[in-house]
């Protein structure tokens, strides 16, 4: 399907690996200009492997919790394409540990998650927004989870950040709905991701041997008991909605939570 999205400008936070690297590579199947920021150096090696395929891909790595870091790269990327048509913000980290119940986790294991889900989607909205709405065009899409709507007690941190993400895109949508920029939130479930990984991993580490699963074990009876179609979401599902919801075919839909996840918000 075309999208109409050929030679559009789409930035792609946190496009290293997992969700945002899909999302970055369907941008670039449908003909965009992607470029691709992460913490990480494996950003580089994503953008090369868009680039091998005729796509026009640039990299930068990039801190989304240093906001004068982000504001230089959206300057950069602005100034070398002109335009910046699509935002996502694809980065997200975990607290790291099972937090189940919450006074399991000292208060100071919520600060780098809050920093980097929802102060670091501040900082990238607060870099990109302004030209957008200056342009009066544009799309901003925010990766939040399911987790962020049923305050999810595996890791309360993450949940949390979450759930200011979608606040904070409603925020957003409705400041820039008059420039006819629209903003919107994505929620995956059950995807197999490093994040979704280690999820499992602390869970893993605080059973007694007699009762651990391995990954795969534990995902399938999360799956039948929390997804009613019984299925992992993938990270092609997720890219196809993000860029459905770039392109004009959404012209209508802006303030929403739309979720990818089988059912797992209604179960």
């Amino acid at each position: 399907m075309d999208l109409g999205l050929g030679r559009r400008v789409a930035v792609v936070v946190g496009a290293a690996r997992g969700l945002g690297q899909a999302i970055a590579a369907e941008f670039a199947r449908e003909g965009a200009i992607v470029a691709l920021f992460d913490v990480s150096p494996d950003v580089h090696t994503a953008a090369e492997a868009l680039a091998r395929t005729g796509a026009t891909a640039i990299s930068h790595i990039m801190d989304v919790t240093d906001f004068p870091a982000v504001q230089r790269v959206a300057g950069e990327v602005r100034a070398g394409f002109g335009r910046v048509d699509h935002v996502v913000f694809a980065a997200g980290v975990g607290s790291g540990k099972f937090g189940f119940p919450f006074w399991r986790l000292d208060p100071a294991d919520w600060l780098r998650v809050l920093n980097v889900n929802l102060v670091g989607a501040v900082n990238v909205a607060h870099a990109f927004a302004p030209g957008m709405a200056e342009a009066r065009s544009g799309t901003f899409l925010f990766l939040a989870s399911v987790a962020g709507q049923i305050g999810s007690q595996t890791d309360p941190p993450y949940s949390a950040s979450k759930a200011g993400l979608i606040n904070f895109a409603q925020c957003a949508a409705k400041d820039l709905a008059p420039f006819g920029v629209r903003v919107n939130s994505l929620c995956p479930g059950m995807v197999r991701t490093p994040l979704n990984q280690s999820v499992w991993q602390a869970w893993a580490d605080r059973q007694p041997p007699e009762t651990r699963q391995d990954y795969d074990t534990w995902a399938a009876e999360k799956i039948a008991k929390l997804v009613p179609l019984n299925r992992w979401q993938t990270p092609e599902d997720v890219a196809a909605m993000a860029v459905f919801l770039a392109s004009e075919r959404a012209a209508n839909i802006t303030g929403q939570t739309v979720n990818v996840d089988g059912g797992y918000v209604i179960r």
